[in-house]
């Protein structure tokens, strides 16, 4: 799959899933879980201040006739709700709404109710960037902060898997470093020929890892041809894998207003997809992230 719409006409084959929406008070996403539902991608139990999302729902004229809804005003006890609704198999996935990212992240990681699997939660986002002919899957812009040399590799197979249920069934995954050659006095160039050679192991599988790359040769063929690159990542990559939180952040948000592109974002590692956009973002992007984890959850009820 190469862009969104391709995405979108995907999950509409492959849904619809059940979407749990905790703290479903919120314009955006009550505008993407609409959308999704009459296109046919997904349906939704929505969890939350129900008072006030009939009002929202009021206002933007969409009729919440025949969805499920549960009244809990509480944050952390509409987000607990909703993320129980996912682990006892009522709802596929779990959509954070107008709720902290810390409240709904306590919930999923709940001993009793919520989706841990032991892995590394991860964040990635998609991004469809117009001039490109491919997707780019970038992560970690908002979970982990400084991620050493096993944290990297499990962000790496997290973000592979997102691939594959986009039918990547080998993505090129670059990790990211100021400069493309390895040099001691930078720790991250070091952890990126690391990471390339776990997967020439066999350590990393089902994806081509290769590192470490700059930016720009790691996304341009024209610019690995000038540095002389011959890495089969070089110039194609799909995953783009920062080194720590403060250069995903800056690499996404610069992508997101810098760039004409459209995006989605997801937490991976948990049972079951986390969709976690921005309060900023539109129902664009909310809708964007509900196909993806429509495509994720069927690739993991396969």
């Amino acid at each position: 799959m190469r862009n969104f719409e391709e995405v979108i006409k995907f999950a509409k084959e492959r849904g619809p899933k059940t979407i749990s929406v905790a703290c479903c008070q919120d314009k955006e996403v009550l505008l993407a879980v609409d959308m999704a539902t009459k296109s046919g991608i997904a349906n939704a139990i929505l969890v939350g201040d129900i008072e006030k999302t009939n009002e929202i729902a009021k206002d933007l004229n969409i009729d919440l006739t025949g969805y499920e809804m549960i009244d809990e005003k509480d944050l952390a006890e509409a987000s607990l709700k909703a993320v129980e609704l996912v682990s006892s198999g009522k709802a596929d996935m779990v959509m954070k709404g107008l709720v902290d990212t810390s409240i709904i992240l306590k919930a999923v990681l709940n001993k009793e109710v919520g989706l841990r699997t032991g892995k590394v939660l991860s964040h990635v986002a998609v991004f469809d960037i117009e001039g490109y002919d491919r997707l780019f899957f970038v992560t970690d812009s908002a979970m982990c902060l400084d991620p050493d040399l096993q944290t990297k590799k499990e962000i790496i197979e997290n973000a592979v898997g997102v691939a594959h249920s986009l039918d990547l069934s080998e993505p090129k995954v670059a990790c990211l470093c100021a400069k493309e050659k390895v040099n001691p006095k930078m720790p991250d160039t070091v952890d990126a020929k690391e990471l390339e050679d776990m997967c020439k192991n066999g350590e990393i599988k089902d994806c081509v890892v290769g590192g470490p790359f700059a930016l720009d040769n790691a996304v341009s063929e024209e610019a690995a041809k000038h540095k002389g690159m011959v890495h089969p990542v070089a110039g194609k990559a799909d995953i783009l894998i920062c080194p720590d939180i403060e250069a995903g952040n800056i690499l996404y948000k610069s992508i997101s207003y810098f760039a004409k592109s459209k995006s989605a974002g997801v937490i991976v590692g948990a049972k079951a997809p986390v969709i976690l956009t921005s309060r900023a973002d539109n129902e664009d992007t909310k809708l964007n992230s509900i196909a993806l984890g429509v495509l994720m959850a069927a690739k993991q009820s396969k």
